[in-house]
């Protein structure tokens, strides 16, 4: 639920008021008891982004995230070099024991 701003057009009090958005108005001033008050249109809480999953770089542009990709396959090169790709070299293989 929000909290709407008021403010009274005979006392000039101003005052917030926790209400549901399906809820009317308030007319009645809580200082001075007339039927002059009026929402305001205010500036509001703003967003509040909590938890995971909302980072920096969930939004950065398309140039920079190719040239991390790129940043990222040339390192991933580097570091494949030193790696046999024989596959079960080092392993016995199964067979019958006579």
């Amino acid at each position: 639920m929000p909290t709407y701003e008021y403010r009274c057009h005979a006392c000039d009090n101003k005052w917030e008021e926790f209400q549901s958005i399906k809820a009317e108005p308030t007319k009645k001033c809580p200082k001075c008891k007339k039927a002059k008050a009026e929402r305001i249109i205010s500036a509001g809480g703003g967003i509040l982004f909590k938890g995971t999953g909302f980072y920096q770089t969930d939004y950065r542009s398309e140039s920079y995230k190719k040239g991390a990709d790129a940043a990222k396959k040339a390192s991933e090169g580097s570091s494949d070099s030193g790696k046999s790709s024989s596959g079960d070299s080092g392993k016995s293989s199964s067979g019958s024991k006579d």
